[in-house]
């Protein structure tokens, strides 16, 4: 397992999110071994599933979306829309596979349990499951006290190869509640702004730095990662792809 080290040569949220569907590409054609990239996103982003594009209010929904100073973009992978800033952890496995549709509960399960337990390392009262009225709603989310929702979790698989995407909110919650809550209401979904909750919600006096450490830990635990920079092929090839994740 290849462990890409964060590449300061990205600028561009929509090339940052086209990195990944650029590595399940070339894994999935054996150009690339296994990959687990971890990162900070280099701006606010609001990213809209692909169901979310096809609903009425989807326009108002990027135009809430730009004027709270997120970049609106539309996510590859399943569920609907979600928002974070920098201070954001997303984690990405890429693995290939020859049947990468088997197993997919099971993933969703096991990294459930494998974030919620790195979580309840640091003090927070981490659990899997849905909250009532969370964004995004999954049921191995991870959340803290059955209440408010600290990690979303989802896949998407083609030829050979998967791809597992986690998203962690460290900070900054107070800063979506508003965001997400006008997303939302023009998407004419529902949404109890209170569920929208993060890591230094829960324990404020953790660093972003523990949080990354931990759930670094978790992700890579099993497996021997060896560090590397983003391969150019695959920078070049999320620049191409970098179109299909805006509105």
């Amino acid at each position: 397992m290849r462990l890409i080290e964060p590449s300061p040569t990205i600028d561009d949220p929509a090339v940052e999110l086209a990195v990944s569907l650029a590595l399940l590409r070339q894994v999935s054609s054996g150009d690339m071994g296994d990959t687990l990239r971890i990162h900070h996103p280099v701006r606010p982003v609001a990213a809209f599933g692909r169901r979310d594009t096809r609903r009425p209010g989807f326009p108002d929904a990027v135009r809430h979306a730009r004027e709270a100073g997120f970049e609106p973009l539309v996510r590859s992978v399943g569920g609907r829309a979600v928002a974070y800033t920098e201070s954001a952890l997303v984690i990405d496995v890429v693995r290939r596979e020859s049947d990468p549709t088997d197993g997919m509960q099971r993933r969703f399960e096991d990294f459930g349990r494998t974030f919620a337990d790195a979580l309840r390392g640091l003090g927070v009262d981490a659990r899997v499951g849905a909250v009532p009225g969370e964004y995004c709603p999954g049921a191995q989310s991870v959340n803290a006290r059955g209440t408010v929702k600290l990690v979303g979790t989802a896949q998407r698989t083609v030829r050979d190869a998967w791809l597992f995407s986690a998203l962690v909110v460290v900070s900054d919650h107070e800063r979506l509640r508003p965001v997400l809550r006008d997303i939302y209401a023009a998407l004419d979904q529902e949404l109890d702004v209170a569920s929208v909750g993060s890591v230094t919600g829960e324990l404020p006096r953790v660093s972003t730095e523990e949080v990354v450490q931990v759930m670094t830990e978790a992700a890579t635990r099993g497996f021997v990662a060896d560090g590397g920079p983003l391969d150019p092929s695959t920078l070049e090839l999320a620049r191409e792809l970098a179109v299909t994740h805006r509105p």
